[in-house]
């Protein structure tokens, strides 16, 4: 396996793990607010998750504050988290009530959006950042 598959492999998994927490923690979080909002803080919570594995097993060091690294990661997550919420909010609310579709919607719609910007988010994780910020390559 190259080093470029490997890296993707544990992102993946660091991204699994992430997401296990966005999704128990919006669960628990719905109870006290609406689905809309608890999708958000749930993100919140599945982001300062990804980004510790992220720093800790996947990327080499950037060479930047970890406060920067946060920022930057927070940047790429919140295209992410459009898309989370557009594709979530967007299959509960209008595609599986048109289709009938009832069992654990909220729950299943929300597993769904939490899968598609697993590419466009490596991608923006790998080049921005954690990218060298100290003029080395990785």
């Amino acid at each position: 396996m190259t080093d470029g598959h490997r890296r993707f492999a544990l992102f993946v998994l660091a991204g699994g793990i992430a997401a296990l927490v966005n999704i128990a923690s919006r669960i628990v979080l719905n109870l006290a607010m609406p689905y809309e909002i608890a999708i958000i803080v749930a993100y919140v919570c599945g982001m300062t998750t990804a980004y510790l594995l992220n720093r800790l097993f996947v990327f080499e060091r950037s060479g930047r504050a970890v406060a920067d690294e946060y920022v930057r990661f927070t940047l790429v997550n919140l295209v992410a988290v459009a898309q989370v919420w557009i594709v979530s909010v967007g299959l509960a609310r209008f595609v599986f009530p048109m289709a009938g579709f009832t069992w654990y919607a909220d729950t299943v719609a929300h597993i769904i959006g939490v899968i598609v910007p697993v590419f466009t988010s490596y991608l923006g994780h790998k080049h921005f950042s954690f990218a060298a910020g100290d003029g080395r390559r990785e």
